[in-house]
């Protein structure tokens, strides 16, 4: 974890208090802590920082919390290290989405953070858009990928083929990305642990059907946003699944509850309600849709549209 970050994380067990965490550092290299731990000095959480990645989800494997995600299996890794980069791989099957959704956020100084980042690709993206760029993502698995490519600038990655048979490839990151200028930790996008008003690019991509409080999520990126001068951009297919999330918290796809129709429309209205209490409102700058793929294997695909609002205030 970069010392950049060190003065600027607070507990997120503790929210909406924001309570500033001490540090113990064991080991570090440079600007990056390697080995130390994060307290709170209100609620007594420890928040490890193990090989380079600190662990801020009250959740964390690294706290003793039961974790067996699907996100944590190597098949689901090498899908989205593919969905991520396989433009830059050069794959003709791959998509440009992710160079899509970073053309529509500005330069612009400050920080940024990539809520569900997954394997860091639009991460990187900011990292020419902004001062600092965060990813943020529950998965170990994903951040721990995200974190080699920021260290080591390439990576091999087993692609499947058919049954047991692999493809090897090799990802190296364009040498415009500045390693320099990113970082990621472990975290919760529905208890992001940074003081309000940090960040003046966030972005939540194909992330907010797949958390169980998809308004809390919400919420916590208003919070996150600068008073002034800060621009959001969301992204979601709206795939509501009770696996994911109760019914009666989904934003959308439901005739009665509090978000009845469709996903977007409740998420405009959100960002534009000032009865929500969600002030100063967000103006919606451009909305649309991006395609992008999920890979299986060579022959399986998951063709998705995810939609997006570029919201600006």
């Amino acid at each position: 974890m970069k010392r950049v970050l060190l003065n600027l994380l607070i507990c997120p067990a503790c929210l909406p208090a924001e309570i500033v965490l001490g540090s113990r550092i064991i080991k570090e290299e440079g600007e990056d802590i390697l080995e130390g731990s994060l307290s709170c000095p209100q609620c007594g959480n420890v928040y490890p920082v193990r090989e380079g990645i600190a662990f801020l989800d009250p959740a964390s494997p690294a706290r003793g919390a039961k974790h067996d995600s699907k996100y944590e299996t190597a098949p689901v890794l090498s899908s989205y290290l593919w969905s991520h980069y396989g433009d830059i791989l050069e794959d003709p099957e791959a998509t440009p989405a992710y160079r899509e959704w970073a053309d529509l956020m500005a330069p612009h100084a400050g920080m940024a953070v990539d809520a569900g980042s997954a394997v860091g690709r639009f991460t990187f993206e900011m990292s020419l858009k902004s001062d600092f760029a965060v990813g943020v993502d529950n998965s170990l698995s994903f951040i721990r990928s995200a974190r080699r490519l920021m260290m080591d600038r390439c990576m091999k990655i087993d692609l499947k083929e058919e049954g047991h048979f692999t493809r090897e490839v090799v990802l190296s990151l364009p040498e415009a990305w500045d390693s320099r200028k990113v970082e990621f930790i472990v975290g919760d996008a529905q208890c992001l642990p940074f003081p309000s008003g940090t960040f003046s690019s966030l972005a939540s991509l194909n992330l907010v059907d797949k958390v169980p409080v998809p308004l809390r999520h919400m919420k916590e990126m208003h919070r996150l946003a600068a008073k002034q001068d800060a621009q959001l951009l969301f992204s979601d297919p709206f795939s509501w699944s009770e696996d994911a999330a109760p019914q009666e918290n989904w934003l959308g796809g439901t005739e009665k509850g509090p978000f009845p129709g469709r996903g977007m429309e409740n998420i405009m209205a959100l960002l534009a309600n000032e009865k929500n209490g969600w002030s100063p409102l967000w103006r919606v700058e451009r909305h649309g849709h991006i395609w992008w793929k999920i890979r299986t294997h060579a022959n399986h695909f998951e063709l998705i549209r995810s939609c997006f609002v570029k919201a600006v205030r």
